[in-house]
């Protein structure tokens, strides 16, 4: 049986066979040479040093030895053990053959001079703090304290809970939201439309539920939003809009006209889903939601009087302009309009051909019902693109109009296939023509691609010359602007930095449509008399 034993590694055998006073006596006379080698193992452990030094300087002063095996040291309670030769952790299971069972090994109680590798100790349990909360994480004690006391506060006397009008403080004060999101928190904590939110249920909603500690895109999104959706929709935007209408002082003037209201709502609800929903699927996600800038624009719409100040998605002006220049085009006024319509924007600015991709289209899905035809909701996505070609949005929409094939890069000939029409009309207008030769050395130059036979979307977005490509290539108009360098856009563009394209068209053509306006009331007798009969919808 020893044979079997002694070619194995010392380092896998268990630490408690080597305790020496556990071997029998037999085996150790009968086999000297296993013996020596396990000897000869276990004196060259530092430890087997330091005990059998200690018992030297015992001896030496007279003290009574504590050597295992002796009558003294011979009980069941005694320390019985010596260093283990073995490095820890590295000891295999006792096996059932070996003296007494593991089971009753581990109740023996631990020796003074045993080896720190001979007992293995227990794991010790680590309570691991709680790292999942359903609703996420609870808000500090601090931070709780100091809500509930305006909770108290603003619930105070109102045992049957707050209406709808007396909740708009609780949306500003303690929620920190815009104003005009009273209503739709309202509704999302009175589940049950009793016409009144409690003090108990606030406090479940917006403290229970964590709503407290959470950033302001989550706040937002989780009170729009419905229940079983994980996205935003067009309606989702409508309380909110409602309410804003109803009591932003810089929208008092709509409150007689429910009809253009609603084309206001409608607008910049478009604009918005224009800008942030990029998928273009009108699902806005909350990814979107946190990229865009939608949050600071309705904190700026809350906190500023002049609506017009708001440039980005709610001012009155920019929806002016949209609304007069579709009703321009929209002649019949049934609200639609065709390619003969179109074909009339800016003055006759684009080509046929790419009115004829719009159609197609390609670049976006018309949500009109009527073939052939544009709604309300195409145009401001037309009009948005085509007046500020600086824009991600835009870029997009004008780059699948272009790509004839759909091969996510713009070819030579596809880029000739638009421009023979600009040089066509710049022919019949005694204009000089510019070959497309000369064109497509000047495009490469602008937009520096990768690879100068072809431009990608990537290229495009690289460049702040992208949107001048698409003039050359489709809007006449545009085009003879950037070639003549006009100093009245440069001198605009020096003086205001931060203005997008659209922006200085919609101021543009705001006090142009309004000068229009101011001279078409005076010929009918007043300025201040409403003639229904009116064509101009204001």
């Amino acid at each position: 049986m020893l044979d079997a034993v002694a070619p194995v590694d010392m380092a896998s055998l268990d630490a408690e066979l080597l305790q020496l006073q556990e071997m029998s006596t037999f085996v150790l006379k009968s086999r000297p040479e296993f013996t020596q080698k396990l000897f000869d193992q276990w004196l060259s452990l530092p430890e087997a040093h330091r005990q059998v030094a200690s018992l030297l300087q015992d001896a030496i002063a007279g003290a009574p030895l504590n050597v295992p095996g002796s009558a003294s040291g011979s009980g069941p309670g005694t320390s019985n053990s010596l260093p283990s030769m073995f490095p820890a952790g590295s000891a295999p299971p006792l096996s059932p053959r070996s003296c007494g069972s593991p089971r009753t090994m581990k109740q023996r109680a631990p020796s003074n001079l045993g080896s720190p590798l001979k007992v293995l100790n227990e794991p010790v349990k680590e309570s691991i703090p709680q790292f999942y909360f359903q609703n996420g994480r609870p808000p500090p004690s601090e931070i709780k304290e100091q809500c509930m006391f305006r909770v108290n506060h603003f619930f105070y006397g109102h045992t049957d809970g707050l209406q709808i009008q007396e909740f708009k403080l609780v949306t500003r004060e303690i929620c920190k939201l815009p104003s005009f999101f009273s209503t739709s928190l309202f509704r999302k904590i009175d589940v049950n439309n009793t016409g009144f939110v409690t003090r108990e249920a606030f406090i479940d909603y917006w403290v229970n539920g964590n709503m407290l500690i959470m950033d302001k895109t989550t706040q937002i999104f989780k009170i729009l939003k419905q229940q079983n959706q994980s996205f935003l929709v067009k309606d989702d935007f409508k309380p909110l809009l409602k309410e804003l209408l109803a009591t932003h002082p810089g929208l008092e003037f709509l409150q007689g006209t429910p009809e253009f209201q609603e084309r206001y709502a409608e607008t910049v609800t478009y604009r918005i889903f224009y800008y942030i929903n990029r998928s273009g699927n009108g699902r806005l996600t909350f990814r979107e939601l946190k990229r865009g800038n939608l949050i600071d624009a309705m904190l700026h719409a809350d906190e500023e009087e002049d609506i017009n100040k708001v440039l980005r998605y709610f001012s009155y002006e920019h929806f002016y302009v949209i609304y007069c220049k579709f009703w321009e085009l929209d002649t019949d006024h049934d609200f639609l309009i065709d390619k003969e319509n179109l074909m009339k924007y800016g003055n006759h600015a684009l080509t046929y051909r790419i009115v004829d991709r719009i159609f197609s289209q390609v670049a976006r899905k018309f949500t009109s019902k009527v073939e052939g035809k544009m709604g309300y909701e195409d145009f401001v996505y037309f009009i948005l693109a085509e007046e500020d070609k600086s824009s991600e949005p835009s870029l997009e929409y004008w780059f699948k109009c272009i790509d004839l094939d759909a091969n996510g890069i713009l070819t030579r000939n596809e880029m000739q296939f638009f421009y023979e029409e600009q040089l066509h009309r710049m022919e019949c207008m005694a204009q000089e023509a510019v070959l497309f030769e000369d064109i497509l050395c000047q495009l490469i130059d602008m937009i520096g691609p990768e690879n100068e036979s072809y431009i990608t979307l990537n290229d495009l977005k690289g460049s702040k010359l992208s949107g001048n490509v698409f003039n050359i290539l489709f809007n006449l108009n545009k085009f003879m602007a950037f070639e003549t360098r006009d100093p009245f856009l440069i001198r605009q563009e020096r003086e205001n930095p931060t203005l997008t394209e659209w922006d200085r068209f919609a101021h543009r053509e705001y006090i142009r449509l309004s000068m229009e306006e101011d001279v078409e009331d005076a010929s009918n007798g007043s300025a201040e008399v409403w003639d229904e009969s009116l064509e101009a919808p204001f």
